[in-house]
């Protein structure tokens, strides 16, 4: 146990701090970097039991959210604070992919393209971990993050409880 407990502690101290530093408006995380390019599908479908409602996932099957705020090119998440925690989903060049219509770019104030879904910038949330986590959903600081739905219900049941909380390191 207590050798364990020796090779866990500094593994643990690392990881936490290469999250807390490592993480800028224009670096590329998994969801960026892994979404990247015009020949593989980029955002399709997914039915999600937390949101009750089919949503927009990304390749990987991650929830996508938009923010409330974000409207008519008005930018709010462009901090390494934010991007931290939402990361934009980009492509390189090219009109992104995938089985939904109404897809398209912005450049962001960085000049990464954005995709977007009916005008509004997508971004994947840090705390999901897993396809069909939608953590994210309802949170509140400048705005209100939703998760992207295409108005199709997945189920009856009533939808889950938003949260008012900020997400760490944000």
């Amino acid at each position: 146990m207590r050798k364990t407990m020796k090779f866990l502690l500094p593994t643990l101290a690392t990881s936490v701090l290469l999250a807390a530093c490592g993480s800028s408006s224009s670096s590329s995380s998994s969801s960026q970097a892994s979404s990247a390019g015009t020949s593989a599908a980029v955002v399709k479908t997914a039915s999600n039991s937390t949101v009750h409602a089919t949503v927009l996932v990304d390749s990987h099957g991650m929830t996508l959210y938009h923010l409330s705020a974000e409207a008519n090119g008005k930018w709010i998440c462009t901090t390494s604070a934010c991007t931290s925690a939402w990361h934009p989903l980009t492509v390189s060049s090219g009109t992104p992919s995938g089985s939904v219509g109404s897809l398209s770019t912005v450049k962001r104030p960085d000049g990464t393209l954005q995709v977007t879904y009916k005008g509004e910038p997508l971004y994947t949330f840090a705390q999901d971990t897993k396809p069909g986590d939608a953590r994210g959903e309802g949170f509140k600081d400048v705005g209100t993050w939703m998760a992207v739905t295409t108005g199709a219900a997945a189920s009856s049941a009533p939808a889950a409880s938003t949260s008012s909380s900020t997400p760490p390191g944000y």
